[in-house]
């Protein structure tokens, strides 16, 4: 092979890859950045996070004026929602962010090319144009940032129609009478918000007996009595077994995990959200040699080298918390190894987010954690209900937990249930990076009236002072 023509070579522009490249650049590598979309961004932006925040942002303010302004003395006679004009929003929101990445990448002088790509050799990756044109980069490093495509469910097929995943949630043209969502996470109680505030009747069936799995046990009891009260219905511990689609609608076959009779549930749409998995298909991966866990997973070291030199992989392909945040770091640290520097990230540092409303937020260790792997620790918390900012606006439920342990007040762990908790959750993980005390927390000076001083009141209760409960 001649000498390289690049110095990297991203597979993927999510948030991740382009964010590697554009570092890459900013490091003095010479890199390219594929993508089989022209619209940058990968998932999150195009068809994920971003869009998903917009409808949720716009939903909230509809359910404000629907449930909430009178009390602040508002009277609205004619409420109208115009599903069309809030769609429009959050298009031209995506839209303008994708070419704001765009413009990025230009100013740092990554090469931009839309095709699909594949790993053709160590040091090769073929791309595959929408003309059907094909050219061969020639590189000294490839790095593999993919992302992830939703999980799949024996017995429901998704049409987009009327079994649709995470994408066709984002677009529906009217809004549902029924809406059946599969699994009670991230990403289905969060588009399940969004369309039971907009007038959906909206149904959880989840396998687990709690919803929002990997979360805080008792964090995720609160968010459920919270989410039953605004109207949303679950059955826990149930499994879907197939699904039919038969006149204006859909039919679920529901039972028991534990065993059970079998039931029917129908709605007009039903939503498949059981997770995401590694999106890797096509890339040539085994065909080089580089190793792919039984999950889809690519596996890397610390540096996200492959077993291959010169191939890396960072994102929701790798093993990890599947979040934007995490994939930008990782982009970053990697793109620095790669110019000599160095660089690590500790996933116990990397915060969650649930952008329903309340928020929920966590960062480090849960209690069930502790519990398991015998910390001793001692907690503090405070709620919403008891803080002047919360009864001011009116969100007052939820509230904040710190974990810390027993014998130094290290900080182990925070979770937020209640307002902004995806803001709020920063001072801890800045915290935690310093590796701070509950007591330096409760020490800091927090500005009156804010939600932040809900955060100082529970690192103050894990030393049983706090002031104001």
């Amino acid at each position: 092979m001649s000498d390289p023509v690049h110095d990297l070579v991203v597979i993927g522009a999510g948030p991740g890859g382009y964010v590697a490249a554009i570092r890459a650049a900013q490091l003095g590598l010479k890199t390219a950045c594929v993508d089989k979309r022209a619209a940058l961004g990968g998932t999150c932006l195009n068809v994920g996070c971003i869009p998903s925040k917009a409808l949720l942002y716009s939903s909230e303010r509809y359910a404000e004026a629907k449930e909430k302004f009178a009390e602040h003395g508002i009277r609205i006679t004619r409420l109208k929602l115009d599903l069309g004009a809030m769609m429009a929003r959050k298009e031209k929101t995506v839209t303008d962010l994708t070419k704001g990445i765009g413009f990025l990448l230009k100013k740092n002088g990554v090469t931009h090319l839309v095709g699909t790509a594949s790993v053709a050799a160590p040091g090769e990756v073929a791309v595959t144009r929408i003309d059907g044109t094909t050219e061969t980069l020639t590189t000294r490093n490839i790095l593999i940032a993919t992302g992830s495509e939703p999980s799949t469910l024996n017995g429901v097929e998704v049409d987009e129609k009327r079994i649709v995943s995470s994408t066709g949630a984002l677009s529906f043209e009217n809004v549902p009478e029924k809406l059946i969502v599969i699994g009670a996470g991230v990403i289905g109680l969060e588009l399940g918000s969004v369309w039971s505030r907009l007038g959906a009747e909206v149904t959880f069936v989840e396998t687990l007996d709690h919803i929002l799995p990997g979360m805080d046990r008792e964090i995720s009891r609160h968010a459920l009595r919270v989410f039953k009260r605004q109207g949303l219905e679950f059955r826990l511990s149930h499994k879907v077994t197939g699904a039919s689609i038969g006149g204006r609608g859909v039919r679920l076959s529901v039972e028991p995990v534990a065993g059970g009779d079998a039931e029917e549930l129908g709605a007009a749409i039903v939503l498949l959200a059981i997770g995401r998995r590694p999106y890797t298909e096509g890339l040539g991966l085994e065909e080089v040699g580089v190793t792919v866990d039984e999950h889809g997973f690519i596996e890397v070291d610390r540096r996200f080298e492959t077993r291959v030199p010169g191939i890396y992989a960072i994102g929701d392909c790798i093993p990890g918390p599947m979040l934007a945040h995490k994939a930008e770091d990782e982009g970053s640290i990697c793109a620095e190894i790669l110019a000599g520097q160095s660089g690590q990230i500790d996933y116990d540092r990397v915060p969650g987010v649930v952008y329903t409303w309340p928020e929920i937020a966590s960062v480090g260790k849960t209690e069930e954690a502790l519990k398991e792997q015998g910390v001793s620790y001692k907690l503090g918390k405070f709620p919403f209900s008891a803080n002047s900012r919360g009864r001011v606006t009116g969100d007052t439920d939820g509230f904040v937990k710190i974990l810390a342990d027993t014998d130094t007040d290290r900080v182990l762990g925070v979770h937020i249930l209640g307002p902004l908790a995806g803001d709020l959750i920063s001072e801890a993980v800045i915290a935690m990076e310093f590796g701070a005390s509950a007591e330096d927390i409760a020490r800091t000076c927090h500005a009156h009236p804010s939600m932040g001083e809900a955060v100082r009141e529970a690192a103050l209760a894990a030393a049983g002072r706090a002031l104001h409960i």
